[in-house]
This record gives structure tokens, sequence and C-alpha cells, in this order.
């Protein structure tokens, strides 16, 4: 291992990076990726669709297109191709960031008369252009690594894992239409019951020796809370029949791509802000496994990575999907799992595509109550915020470092629980900042820039080692 991440604690990892498990331990990982992931890939043009009123057939075919991308802008990610990629286990699925942005142009142009194929057509051209601001900022990441510091990364990761626990949690309860709809019936004790049978389940078989149960933990928890909701009757199998069985991916099925700049300009502000999170999110991935979180060979994979979700996002446009980027809950089931192995990336994007070509294969998981998902992600989006915590461990933690530490979270968690402070703003820049992750992250930006590196950082570090890790 390099001396770049000598001070880095190790994750325990069973396969390393490199290595290639056996096609069955692979296969075994793989599902339980997809089981993390495949719901979060869905969502977006569900509520996209729902919210539109595009029509059900629609619907159905940008969710199997999401899934189909997802597969194929996975592959590219872990196999790295020239300098596209990261080369890590890093997979790839619709982005929840666009949601706000891609709904407005959606209702711009359906104000103006147009059906299904003109919305569609006006939002993934935006969405294709948007696509090369990620892939230009990739090619400058080597120019501001001092920017981009493990500080700032770990800052981004724990707002990202803290962020997620609240979707996390809804789900333990019964999931957003409970909490939003019904409340009455929200946290109900049938629900807790299966989050917290999910929950402890992983926990006992995460902790087992055998490393066979400690990598089928997440997989085997949800199995069993599957199994015992279909005995009680709370899954709806009847969702089966309306299932397409084959959904061929076809390039512009819309038609070729329309553009207009008002609609452009808010979706190439999304671009900027997913770059850094995906930043974030590549620096956890690198750490869980193993991996520089420093120097040239890190800017290396940040660099491909950013450049591959911008390049996967100009693929999902062309076929009919929305932008993707980079899966924080991943780096959860890399270290529960501790299979870091990128070739098992390749399992999880052949998944992907074939429950894309064939639909009923992704109904059947979509059909896994939310709060057996959410006794799973409770701990996944844990430990990200965990790993967060990690990196920021790896760096220098003097006055300066705990001003921007203390203004990033602050900010950042701020516009979370009192989201009313943004009441001012315009739609746009309320869109934009309300997102912990984007505030947090530019505030960290900025703070990281603007705040100075004196002789007195260096004086603390040479009077007080003992809180400082890293070089």
């Amino acid at each position: 291992m390099s001396n770049e991440n000598a001070n880095v604690p190790k994750a325990e990892i069973i396969y390393g990076l490199e290595d290639r498990p056996p096609v069955g331990e692979s296969i075994y990982a793989a599902i339980q990726h997809l089981l993390a992931i495949i719901v979060g890939i869905m969502t977006p043009p569900l509520i996209i669709g729902n919210v539109l009123g595009l029509e059900p057939q629609t619907k159905a075919y940008l969710i199997s297109m999401s899934l189909f991308v997802s597969g194929v802008a996975t592959f590219i990610q872990c196999r790295k191709f020239g300098p596209i990629g990261s080369g890590l286990l890093s997979i790839q699925g619709t982005s929840f960031a666009f949601l706000g942005s891609v709904i407005s142009v959606g209702f711009m142009v359906k104000g103006q008369g147009g059906g299904d194929a003109e919305i569609l057509r006006m939002i993934f051209g935006v969405a294709f252009v948007g696509a090369f601001i990620e892939i230009i900022i990739s090619r400058f990441l080597p120019a501001v690594r001092k920017v981009i510091t493990p500080l700032v990364s770990g800052i981004v990761v724990t707002l990202i894992g803290l962020s997620l626990i609240k979707v996390a949690v809804i789900d333990f309860g019964g999931g957003m239409y409970i909490y939003q709809n019904k409340p009455e019936l929200f946290a109900q004790p049938a629900n807790l019951g299966f989050g917290f049978l999910v929950l402890i389940t992983i926990i006992i078989l995460n902790r087992s020796s055998n490393r066979f149960i400690r990598m089928g933990a997440i997989v085997m928890a949800l199995a069993v809370g599957y199994v015992i909701a279909a005995f009680m009757g709370l899954i709806d199998f009847s969702k089966l029949e309306g299932a397409s069985l084959f959904a061929a991916p076809i390039p512009f099925k819309y038609g070729f791509f329309d553009f207009s700049l008002s609609a452009f300009i808010p979706i190439a502000l999304i671009y900027l802000i997913t770059a850094v999170e995906s930043i974030g999110d590549l620096t956890a991935t690198s750490m869980v496994s193993n991996q520089p979180i420093k120097g040239d060979k890190y800017i290396k994979t940040i660099s491909g990575g950013v450049l591959g979700d911008g390049v996967n996002s100009a693929i999902a446009a062309v076929f009919n999907s929305f932008p993707n980027t980079t899966f924080s809950q991943n780096n959860g089931v890399i270290q529960l799992t501790g299979v870091a192995s990128r070739y098992v990336g390749y399992f999880i994007a052949l998944l992907l595509v074939v429950a894309g070509l064939f639909p009923i294969l992704a109904t059947l998981f979509s059909l896994i109550p939310n709060s057996v998902l959410g006794g799973a992600t409770v701990l996944m989006f844990g430990t990200v915020a965990a790993a967060g915590i990690k990196i920021i461990a790896s760096s220098t933690i003097n006055r300066r470092g705990m001003l921007i530490i203390a203004i990033s979270m602050g900010l950042g968690l701020g516009v979370t629980f009192v989201p009313e402070v943004l009441n001012s703003l315009p739609p746009v820049l309320k869109n934009i900042f309300s997102s912990s992750i984007t505030t947090g992250g530019l505030t960290a930006i900025i703070c990281n820039v603007v705040l100075p590196r004196g002789k007195e950082a260096e004086k603390e570090v040479s009077e007080k080692p003992s809180i400082v890790e890293g070089p």
C-alpha cells in the first residue's frame, strides 16, 4: 500500500480491488449491491413520470431504461476505458439531485402544450449538453487538488451519509407515501418490527467469523424480511401481472434532442454540484477499498470517475434516461461485506442490464416492503457517514480544520433542519441550496480556499500531534 494512504485506518477487506472472487461469490455480492440500489434507480423516473402525468407505458419504459443505462454506466466505471471511469467498485444510477430541475423543465414544455415526446426531448436535450460540464470539470481536477482535499471530501461524504439517513428512517417507518399522505399509519408496530428484524439480522450475520455469512449478511436479512412479509400477505404480487416481458433500448426513442437556455441553466448548476458529490462518493469508495485518498493515484482515480459520470449521463440521455451519478450507499455494502473487487461490478452491471431488458425482474425487486429495505439502509447510510468521519480523521485537524468542519456542517445541516431559512431566495437558488450536501460541500470548498494556512497551523500540528492523523 502506498504511503499516500498510510495514515488512514484500513477497512476489513475480504476481496481487494483487483481480486477476482469465484463466480458464485461474485454473483452473491452483486445481488446485495443490486438490492441496495434498484429501488433508488427506479424511483426518480417513477416520480418524474407521476408528477408530469406521463402515460403508463412511457413511465414503464423510462424505468426500464434507467436500469439498463445504470448497468452500462456501472460497467464503464468499474472496467475503466482509457481515462473514462474510476476503476473502483463504483455503482452508477439515476440521480435524485436533478428531480426538481427536470420536473421544472417538464412543466415548462407541458405549459406550452407539449406531450410526452416533446417533454422528454427537451429534458434529455438539456441533460445531454449539461453532461459536458462534468466532463470539462474532470479534466481540471489535478489543478484543484489543493481545493478538493481529504478534509473537504470527508465533510461531503459525511453530509451525504447524514442526509440519506432521513430517507432510510422514513423507509424504516413505512415509506414516503405513508409518511406524507397517511401519517396515522406511519411507524406502526409491524413496520418497525420488520425494520428492526432486518437491522438486527444484518448485525448478527455481519459479526460472524464465516466470510460467506458476512458477505451475505444484507441479502440474507432482506430475504428473511421479504419471505416473512410475503407469508403475512403484505406483498402485492398482482403488480407482476402488468409488467412487460421485454423492453428494447432504442436511442432517441422520443425524437432528437430539443434545447432551451432557460431550461439548461438550472440543470447546469446541478451538474456542478453532482461533480462535488461524486468526488465525495469516489473518495469514500477509495477509502473503504483501502486505496489512496490523496496523491497522484487518487487524483487520477477521481478524475476518471467524474469523467465517467459525465460520459455516462450523456449516454443516459441518448438512451432515454436521466442523468447518472455514483451511488454512495454501495460504500456501505462494501464495508459490511468486505468485498471491494471491481470485478464484482461487472456482475452488478449485468444484473442491472438484465433487469432493464426484462422489467418483470425489476418489478419483483421493487415489491420489497419499505420497512424491510429501511432496516438495511439505516445501517448502510450510517456507514457512509462513518466513512466520511474516517476521511476527515486522515486530515490535519487544527484550528483551521475545526473551523472548516464547524461552518460546513453547521450550514449544511442547518438548511436540512430549518429549510424555511431559504424562503427568500429565488426558486432556482432555493432548489440548489436546499441540499445539505450542496450547501455544506460548497461551504467547505470556499472555506478551504479563503481561510489562510499560516505558520500557526504548523505550530499547532507540532505541539499537538495527538489530534493529527495524516501528513
